[in-house]
C-alpha cells in the first residue's frame, strides 16, 4: 500500500470520514494535507481553523507529524515511515507500485484502427503511443485490459486501394499514360505493392474484375507494414478485428435495434434516430440500395464488443471524430446497452518540425510523414516520450532536432542521465544497491527525505495519470524527479562522505522509480550514457 493509501485509510478510521488527501506544494510544510475541516464547517457551525485544530489533536502516530494550518490538517511523514516504504519499494523491484489483476475484463481498449490502405503516419502515432502506455500502466496497477485494432477493411477505401495499385502498375510497369482520380493512394509503397502483385499474379491481376482480390492482397501487405512499425515502437496489440467479417451479423443487429423503436425507414433508406440522444441529425445505417454505411459497421462491431461484458470500453480517436461520438452512443443505447460504458478519448493534432521548419513529407507515403520516418530520425524511446509528453487534449508540436541533443534541454536525455548517473555513483563507490539495502534512512536530512518522498510517490502518479486519463503526468513527474535528484547530488557530497550508504540507498530508490515509470512508457532506462 502506498503512503497516500495508508494515510487515507488511517485518517478515515480516526476521523470517521472519507477524506481527500492532497500534496501541498511546500514540502517543508507537509507531505500531505486534507481540507476536511472546510467541508465540515457548515455542518459543525465552526470555522475550519478551529475544526482542523480539534481534529489534528486526535492523531498520535510514529508514522507522521500532524499540524493544523489555516484550516488544513497537515501530515509530515517520519523518517522511519519513509524508510519502511523505501524498503518495500526496493523489495518489490520492478513490480514497485504494481497490484494483482483481479478482473481481466475491466477495460476493452480499441486504438489506432487506421485504414489498412497505407502505412501509419504521424497522425496515428499519438493515439498508438497513448493507447499502449494506458494499457501498460493500467495492468501495472491491477486493472485488466484487452487491446484491439479494428481493421476498416470494407467499403470504398479498399476498392480505391485496388484501383490505385492498378493505375500505378499501368504507369510504371506497362508504361501507359493514366489519368488519376481526384482521390487515390500514392507514394512509394503503392509502387511496391504494384510490383509485388505483378510478380505474384501476373498482368491479369490488374483487370477490373479482380480489383477486390488485388485490394485484399495490398491490404494484407499494408497490415504487415503497420504491425512492423508498431513493433519497432514496442507496441503489440492483442487482437485484430476485421470490419468485413462482421457484416454477416448486420440483419441480427438491425433486428436488435428495431426492438428499441428508434430505427426507421424513409424512401427506402434505414435511419437511426440518433437526434434523440444529442446528435445533430438522424443517421443513415443502410442506404436505399441495401449497402450498409460505415456507421452500420461500427454499430455491428460495438454490439459484438458490448456483448463481451467489460466494465468500460475505451476508443481512442482523432479529434476530427468528435461529431461521431453522439451517434455511436445513441446506437449503443438503442441496442440495449449502457452507452456511458463507452469512453472516447480524442487525440489532438501533431505538427513536426526539423531545424524549426515543417518536416518534409515522405516519398514513401506520398502525402504524410510516416511513423517509420520519425522512428528512423529519433528512435523509439524519444518517439514514445514526446508523444506522451503533453495532454492529448492539446495540440503537440515538436522539433526532432531538439530530441537528438545530448544535454539537459532534451528531456529524455536528462531523465536517462539521472538513472545512468546513479549507476555511475555506485560504481565509483565500489558498491551495489544490495550492499546498502539494510541501511536506515530514518535520519536523512530534510532535503533527503523530500527527495525520497518524491521517488516514493511514483505509484500515486501512475494512478492519477490513468484515472484522469492524463498520461503526460508520468513524463512530467520523471522530469521533476530527475531535476530534484541532480540538484540534490550537486549540493551534497556522496562518495566518501559519512552518510555515503544512506545516500546510495536513497539514490537506488530514485533510480527504481525512474526505471519503472520509463518502462511503463515503453522506454528502457539507460545504465550508461552513450556518446
Amino acid at each position: 500500500m502506498s503512503a497516500k493509501d495508508t494515510l487515507k485509510s488511517e485518517i478515515s478510521a480516526i476521523l470517521g470520514h472519507q477524506v481527500v488527501v492532497e500534496k501541498p506544494k511546500d514540502r517543508a510544510l507537509a507531505h500531505y494535507a486534507t481540507p476536511l475541516a472546510f467541508s465540515l464547517a457548515k455542518e459543525l457551525k465552526k470555522s475550519p481553523v478551529i475544526i482542523a485544530s480539534e481534529l489534528a489533536a486526535k492523531f498520535n502516530s510514529p508514522k507522521y507529524e500532524v499540524s493544523a494550518v489555516n484550516g488544513y490538517i497537515n501530515f509530515k511523514l517520519s523518517g522511519e515511515f519513509l524508510d519502511s516504504l523505501a524498503n518495500d519499494a526496493l523489495k518489490s523491484a520492478e513490480k514497485f507500485g504494481s497490484k494483482e489483476i483481479k478482473n481481466p475484463k475491466n477495460i476493452f481498449l480499441e486504438y489506432i484502427s487506421a485504414n489498412p490502405t497505407g502505412p501509419l503516419h504521424i497522425g496515428h502515432v499519438r493515439g498508438a503511443v497513448y493507447g499502449d502506455t494506458l494499457a501498460r500502466v493500467a495492468r501495472h496497477i491491477g486493472i485488466g485490459v484487452h487491446t484491439e485494432y479494428y481493421i476498416n477493411d470494407a467499403g470504398n477505401q479498399i476498392d480505391l486501394l485496388g484501383t490505385s495499385i492498378t493505375l500505378r502498375a499501368r504507369e510504371i510497369i506497362f508504361n501507359e499514360t493514366v489519368e488519376y482520380p481526384e482521390k487515390y493512394y500514392r507514394g512509394e509503397y503503392i509502387d511496391e505493392l504494384a510490383h509485388a502483385a505483378y510478380q505474384k499474379f501476373g498482368k491479369d491481376i490488374f483487370e477490373p474484375s479482380r480489383n477486390l482480390e488485388l485490394a485484399e492482397f495490398g491490404k494484407d501487405i499494408v497490415l504487415d507494414i503497420i504491425k512492423k512499425d508498431l513493433a519497432d515502437a514496442g507496441i503489440f496489440i492483442e487482437s485484430w478485428a476485421s470490419e468485413k467479417s462482421y457484416y454477416d451479423k448486420l440483419d441480427q443487429t438491425l433486428q436488435r435495434l428495431e426492438k428499441s423503436g428508434e430505427i426507421y425507414k424513409k424512401d427506402g433508406t434505414t435511419y437511426i434516430a440518433s437526434t434523440k440522444l444529442g446528435d445533430d441529425n438522424d443517421r443513415v445505417v443502410v442506404r436505399s440500395d441495401g449497402r450498409p454505411t460505415y456507421l452500420a459497421g461500427d454499430i455491428i462491431y460495438h454490439n459484438v464488443k458490448f456483448a463481451s461484458e467489460f466494465d468500460t470500453y475505451i476508443n481512442i480517436w482523432g479529434a476530427d471524430h468528435h461529431g461521431y461520438i453522439a451517434r455511436l452512443k445513441a446506437a449503443i443505447n438503442f441496442l440495449g446497452y449502457d452507452e456511458n460504458k463507452l469512453e472516447v478519448i480524442l487525440m489532438q493534432m501533431v505538427s513536426l518540425l526539423k531545424d524549426g521548419k515543417p518536416f518534409k513529407m515522405s516519398k514513401r507515403a506520398g502525402t504524410s510523414v510516416l511513423m517509420s520516418d520519425i522512428l528512423a530520425e529519433i528512435g523509439s524511446d524519444a518517439l514514445r516520450f514526446i508523444f506522451i509528453s503533453k495532454a492529448n487534449s492539446s495540440s503537440l508540436e515538436f522539433d526532432i532536432d531538439e530530441l537528438k541533443k545530448q544535454d539537459s534541454s532534451n528531456p529524455i536525455f536528462y531523465i536517462n542521465y539521472a538513472h545512468a548517473r546513479i549507476n555511475q555513483i555506485f560504481t565509483k563507490a565500489g558498491k551495489s544497491p544490495e550492499d546498502v539495502a539494510n541501511v536506515s534512512l530514518a535520519n536523512l536530512s530534510d532535503d533527503g527525505k523530500n527527495l525520497l518522498f518524491e521517488a516514493l510517490i511514483m505509484p500515486e502518479i501512475l494512478e492519477d495519470a490513468l484515472y484522469q486519463r492524463s498520461l503526460h503526468k508520468i513524463p512530467d513527474y520523471l522530469k521533476g524527479l530527475s531535476a530534484s535528484f541532480h540538484k540534490f547530488y550537486n549540493e551534497n557530497r556522496v562518495v566518501g562522505s559519512q552518510n555515503e550508504d544512506e545516500l546510495l540507498k536513497l539514490f537506488s530508490v530514485v533510480a527504481l522509480s525512474i526505471k519503472v515509470a520509463l518502462n511503463l512508457m515503453g522506454i528502457k532506462a539507460k545504465d550508461i550514457m552513450e556518446n
